[in-house]
């Protein structure tokens, strides 16, 4: 597993706190230091601030049943409000370096999928119920003990599979690798560029910056990736300067060439007051009536599966990546940690940013050497500032944030090698949720495909006993979420 490089002077004795700071956040307790938390909380920061402009896109893009659409200024406002706070409550309470912000795919279902079917109110009053109902499970244990169910080799794999799921989730984003048009006639479904080519400045942008990050990485510079995001934005500025690509959609229309959601360039005014009128605009009634109890309970149950679990893999990643799991595979402070990612479901429902989750980001800062939640206070208030400073958030092209999401995919990929690929009774499993995850775009797709075919492959070899009970009923919860396509068509 990764591991912090080492700082320059006297190491952080583990036995002796600083002070009382020290001692409640565990700093050195962790072998960390506050420079590697400063660090770590802005590498995790930089490589996820692209959620405060993609989020009101996403949910701003999107009509509810009434035909009303939310305002993007106010959902930017509240995405960083929620994500500053919960992160911060992340620190204090988890103690842990995982960020929180609103989650991506959950947000696409909820603008998509449950909005059109009620009022953007009832929406983000379900989202709110899903929310709470986690809580619950946390606070009652079950979900901590689903979680320790979960055999150990298991967990790698999952952390490794989010790995990949991060790799791809850069090169995407950079527009390294792009789905073939169907116009191509061509069975291939993704390829390099344009045609095989990196036919783009933005491409050279991000190639350059990667490059940069792995030559930081291999020769042990202190805030490698931090520094490598930093240097593919300045040279990202100075590209957009002198050969003005532009956006990739300009006025409606495709500029594949464009830089990906944020052009770099410097912004014309740096300071904005946030507008934060959709906070508590959510109702937990009136959905019931509006689109029937069946499929009501169909999208809540959508959601909390795919809450309970991405969260679950998230943290035994960006554990894993710090080296803060113990013998079972569980970080510090598992059951607070969790809390507090139910909290934040409920408390993106509440500010009309749909739920708020756990970001494999993380992992960023955790490379960067964070250990503690000192890093979340750092990446926390820069969420808050973002409110105000939303025109200097989006001077950070994807291309140049992506680089941090692939070296922190190897980074993750490296425990692939404490797996026994031997014993096919596990290896099989593990397989199939390191390959799913990337391959579905999907951290939930993979974990429930694995646990399936872990309780399936058992069972077969006559090993029923060795199947924690509490598996039989999450692999069966995974069945009815994979199927749950032809249960929606049954219920519409």
């Amino acid at each position: 597993m990764a591991v912090a490089p080492p700082e320059n002077g006297t190491p952080p004795d583990p036995a002796h706190p600083k002070n009382g700071f020290d001692r409640f956040f565990e700093v050195s307790a962790r072998g960390s230091t506050m420079s590697r938390e400063v660090r770590g909380g802005l590498a995790t920061f930089f490589t996820m601030a692209y959620i405060v402009v993609l989020n009101p896109l996403i949910i701003g893009g999107a009509v509810d049943g009434d035909g009303q659409k939310l305002p993007i200024p106010a959902l930017a406002a509240a995405t960083a409000l929620v994500a500053g706070l919960m992160t911060i409550l992340m620190g204090v309470v988890g103690r842990f370096p995982l960020a929180l912000a609103a989650g991506l795919g959950v947000n696409a279902l909820v603008a998509y999928e449950i909005a059109p079917e009620m009022t953007w109110a009832d929406a983000m009053g379900l989202v709110v119920i899903e929310g709470v109902i986690i809580a619950v499970l946390v606070l009652t244990g079950l979900r901590t003990a689903v979680f320790r169910s979960v055999p150990t080799q298991m967990k790698t794999a999952i952390g490794v599979g989010i790995g990949l799921f991060l790799t791809i989730i850069g090169l995407v984003d950079a527009g390294f690798v792009r789905r073939v048009p169907d116009s191509a006639n061509t069975t291939v479904p993704v390829g390099l560029g344009f045609d095989g080519t990196l036919g783009s400045w933005p491409m050279l942008v991000f190639v350059v910056g990667l490059l940069l990050t792995v030559v930081l990485l291999v020769r042990r510079v202190k805030g490698a990736i931090l520094i490598g995001i930093l240097g593919s934005t300045a040279l990202a500025i100075v590209v957009e300067a002198v050969a003005n690509v532009g956006p990739s959609f300009v006025n409606g229309q495709s500029n594949p060439k464009g830089w990906s959601l944020n052009v770099p360039e410097l912004p014309k005014t740096w300071v904005d007051v946030p507008d934060l009128s959709l906070l508590g605009n959510f109702n937990v009634f009136d959905s019931w009536s509006k689109a029937g109890w069946l499929v009501v309970l169909m999208f809540v149950f959508t959601l909390l599966i795919t809450d309970f679990f991405d969260t679950m893999g998230t943290m035994v990643a960006v554990g894993q990546e710090g080296n803060m799991l113990d013998e079972r595979g569980t970080p510090p402070r598992a059951k607070e940690i969790l809390l507090v990612d139910s909290i934040a479901a409920a408390a993106g429902g509440a500010a009309s940013t749909s739920s708020n989750t756990s970001y494999i980001e993380s992992a960023a800062g955790v490379a960067e050497g964070a250990r503690t939640g000192v890093a979340n206070l750092v990446t926390g208030a820069l969420f808050l500032l973002a409110m105000f400073l939303a025109p200097l958030v989006v001077v950070v092209p994807f291309e140049a944030a992506s680089t941090a999401l692939v070296v922190v995919g190897f980074l993750m990929m490296t425990a692939v090698r404490t797996i026994d690929w031997t014993d096919y009774e596990i290896a099989i499993p593990a397989f199939l949720t390191i390959a799913l995850m990337p391959f579905t775009y999907s951290i939930s797709n993979g974990i429930g495909a694995g646990l399936i075919s872990y309780v399936v492959v058992k069972l077969a070899k006559g090993k029923a006993r060795e199947i924690h009970p509490l598996l039989y009923g999450v692999a069966a919860l995974f069945v009815l979420y994979f199927l749950r396509g032809p249960i929606e068509s049954v219920l519409h």
